[in-house]
């Protein structure tokens, strides 16, 4: 007869929360949870938008993804933010990477610098990027807002600004918040033409923004790190406020780059071809 001790432990059951699973980043996000869970003897439930569905079964746990209210998550279970501009998710030193960010596009002597926005409200990254600039009597020249997480988005906010913006006042470099707005606002540079040149950084470094159509500078965050952090804190209820998952670093390629010299063979980002 089986005694209590030799029956299996029940797996731990963590619910997903999103608003949006077909964002690339909260995709990258659960792949990684999956990951991690099943070493740990765990699984987790996947719930769209709301938590409400979670309160009806019972899970050990709560991650929400991207900007969802805290609310969302169930009631009397720990829950943690991830890709979330909220104060308390786990995620990178925002404002350290923007200093970093900043100092990047410095170096390839732009005079002129910009930011897009996902929204109208102004995020650690983006004072710390203008905090780089301001140190070297620069500054920000234009805050574009998209209105969303979405490249489509940011394609329009670049557009539009492209064809208001006279050409000697235009800015030509541009840090952006995520790298769908990235790859936005590349594709509107392009399209626009008549020689605007913009060199163009992300941020969450994507699978996709190693690829030769975009070869896009972005700043790269330690998934399975902060992963890694959010299962401690909601199974072993373990906290490491300064650990290595708040560190990330920039993966250059070519979109930071500035104009070539006349004769030179051009890899910056505006070009169609590398």
């Amino acid at each position: 007869m089986m005694n209590k001790s030799d029956r299996a432990v029940p797996a731990k059951r963590i619910a997903v929360i999103s608003a949006d699973f077909a964002q690339p980043q909260h995709g990258k996000m659960l792949n990684e949870i999956t990951r991690q869970l099943a070493l740990r003897g765990g699984v987790p439930l996947l719930f769209n938008d709301s938590g409400s569905l979670a309160e009806q079964m019972p899970v050990d746990g709560a991650i929400l993804l991207g900007d969802m209210p805290a609310e969302a998550a169930p009631v009397g279970v720990p829950a943690v933010h991830l890709c979330s501009t909220h104060a308390e998710s786990i995620g990178v030193d925002d404002y350290s990477a923007g200093v970093e960010i900043g100092r990047l596009l410095l170096s390839q002597h732009y005079q002129r610098f910009g930011y897009l926005s996902v929204s109208d409200l102004h995020s650690p990254r983006l004072a710390g990027y203008a905090a780089s600039l301001a140190t070297e009597g620069i500054r920000l020249d234009v805050v574009l807002t998209a209105g969303g997480s979405d490249r489509e988005l940011g394609w329009q906010a670049m557009t539009t600004y492209l064809k208001q913006a006279r050409a000697s006042e235009r800015i030509n470099a541009l840090f952006c918040e995520n790298d769908l707005l990235a790859f936005g606002a590349m594709q509107a540079i392009r399209d626009f033409g008549q020689g605007a040149h913009i060199g163009v950084v992300g941020f969450g470094d994507l699978d996709e923004a190693r690829a030769t159509t975009w070869h896009l500078t972005s700043w790269s965050q330690p998934c399975d790190l902060q992963v890694a952090e959010a299962l401690n804190r909601l199974l072993e209820e373990r906290t490491d406020i300064g650990g290595a998952w708040r560190e990330g670093q920039l993966q250059c390629r070519h979109s930071h780059l500035g104009k070539a010299k006349p004769g030179e063979m051009s890899q910056c980002g505006c070009a169609i071809r590398h």
